[in-house]
């Protein structure tokens, strides 16, 4: 597809042309969430559940777009001055990044696609597929504006999948708190962009990063002040300390695939925007990002697992609250090699990707496990995992393991070694006092997570004084879908402990 100006001296500097296959993937979900909206005023109640299953087949159908582009470095939308500067660009990060936030949002339509009963199907689908596809464009964004974009594409019908369940207060003060917390994220940003542009003249990160050190003296404060805001308004999004307030009450107030689906695919969207945003764009201020995120990483991980620690010490608290406090400390950790790419190289960035690869495998397993309980237990207190191995084994086997893998313990060999690359980053680039902070966490992490392992294998609980003694039935079955969810992501964790160099190879050779 070509666009052209009318006039020949201006055709030079407007031809442009569109690369398909690696715009692929975020066009084929976003092209599906409209075809799921416009679906749904003409199928019948009784049809609704197909809308979800062509949820899922659109989302498997963008994730083989991937295949042909993983050697990488496809470009489109480029300046067409003779700049090397592009909007777009279907790289190996970009690709690696887009299979994470792809596949983790097929996960969260497995769990769905039997827990949309009581939610408006068709609206359910159409947010899900349109967070997905601003999810899958951000980490291509190769400027600004391309970024900010699709960082409110994916973060806007967000709100909206938090709050779906109507007339719950939960859910309402949950999308209310995420809201107001990422519209103040969203306006730092954007002040951030525009004090950048202002300096620069530019919104492509690598013709940024170039200008940015050439900034004359008058402007250069504007410049600094920029680059600051910017940094502010993602950390925000990753859910760094102090910017992290707002997690625990939206994943216990939103539908649990959505709670699994921000942990994961919303982490992404943060991350990999920062690493965007300071490893392209502002590489001549390292000295500024890099010990500001060294902080904020050791804050992160700290507040995470000392909150988690207290949810574990009763055991009437929610799970999938632990699992909040619990992704805010695993944030810390994906913060350090972005942080150590400051003090050493980018490569360093590979061990936040092969880190997040990890966790989202065994954070959605995990979640999966919690969605499972919650069927039988609406509650889904810590408590209510007591003898789950003695009604449901496999489901106890795997939520066990997703727990060891998130501790960094054997068997998960893949969550080990993902920490020691994590560790072995803050090392290198010199953050020894980082290193030390991030030790200390592991073994306050290892107390929550091996009790939670724990509850799962005691005996169940016995009746009170006086009550009737229960009788002995099989607990009821699972939907497909879910134990799918359980069965891959349970496969998938077995599979990288017993091969972890699949995912480790992305911390040894970089992805830039």
């Amino acid at each position: 597809m070509t666009v052209a100006a009318d006039s020949a001296p201006e055709a030079a500097s407007l031809v442009q042309s569109i690369d398909w296959l690696a715009i692929a993937p975020p066009v084929i979900t976003a092209a599906a969430a409209l075809a799921v909206l416009v679906a749904d005023l003409f199928v019948s109640e009784r049809r609704k559940p197909l809308l979800g299953h062509a949820t899922v087949v659109a989302l498997v159908a963008a994730l083989a777009f991937l295949v042909p582009l993983r050697t990488g470095d496809r470009s489109t939308f480029c300046l067409t001055d003779g700049a090397q500067a592009c909007s777009y660009t279907a790289d190996h990060f970009a690709v690696v990044i887009q299979a994470l936030v792809l596949g983790g949002a097929l996960l969260t339509a497995l769990l769905s696609l039997g827990d949309t009963r009581k939610l408006p199907a068709g609206e359910f689908w159409f947010l899900l597929l349109s967070s997905a596809a601003g999810a899958a464009l951000l980490p291509a964004s190769r400027d600004l504006a391309t970024l900010v974009v699709a960082l409110e594409v994916a973060s806007l019908p967000a709100f909206a999948l938090v709050g779906i369940k109507r007339g719950d207060r939960r859910s309402s003060e949950a999308a209310l708190k995420f809201f107001l917390s990422s519209v103040v994220a969203t306006a730092v940003t954007l002040l951030g962009v525009s004090f950048v542009y202002a300096a620069t003249g530019t919104m492509h990160l690598t013709e940024i990063a170039s200008r940015i050190d050439e900034v004359p003296g008058r402007l250069s404060t504007l410049a600094a002040t920029g680059v600051v805001l910017t940094l502010v308004g993602f950390a925000f999004k990753t859910a760094a300390a102090p910017f992290h307030f707002w997690v625990p009450d939206t994943y216990v107030g939103a539908p649990l695939p959505i709670a699994a689906y921000l942990s994961v695919v919303g982490k992404a969207v943060g991350f990999s925007g920062l690493v965007l945003v300071t490893v392209i764009a502002f590489p001549s201020y390292a000295d500024v990002w890099g010990p500001a995120l060294a902080v904020l990483a050791a804050l992160t991980m700290t507040a995470g697992n000392v909150a988690a620690l207290r949810q574990s010490s009763t055991r009437a608290r929610s799970a999938v609250r632990l699992l909040a406090w619990s992704s805010v400390g695993q944030a810390g950790y994906l913060l350090v090699p972005i942080a150590a790419a400051a003090y050493s190289s980018d490569e360093q960035v590979g061990s936040t990707v092969a880190y997040a690869l990890m966790y989202a495998v065994v954070n959605l397993g995990a979640f999966a496990v919690a969605a499972l309980v919650a069927r039988t237990h609406p509650g889904n207190r810590i408590s209510d995992y007591r003898g789950l191995y003695a009604t449901r084994p496999l489901a106890a086997l795997a939520m066990g393991f997703f727990l060891l893998c998130l501790a960094g313990l054997p068997p998960g060999i893949i969550g080990l070694f993902a920490k020691v690359t994590v560790f072995s980053a803050a090392v290198d680039a010199g953050l020894g006092w980082l290193a030390v902070v991030m030790a200390v966490n592991v073994v306050i992490a290892l107390y929550y997570y091996l009790s939670w392992t724990a509850t799962l294998f005691r005996a169940p609980p016995a009746p009170a004084s006086g009550d009737e003694q229960p009788t002995a039935s099989r607990p009821p079955r699972a939907p497909a879908p879910l134990v799918t969810a359980v069965v891959l992501t349970a496969v998938a964790g077995i599979a990288l402990s017993g091969a972890p160099q699949v995912i480790l190879r992305f911390a040894a050779v970089g992805l830039f």
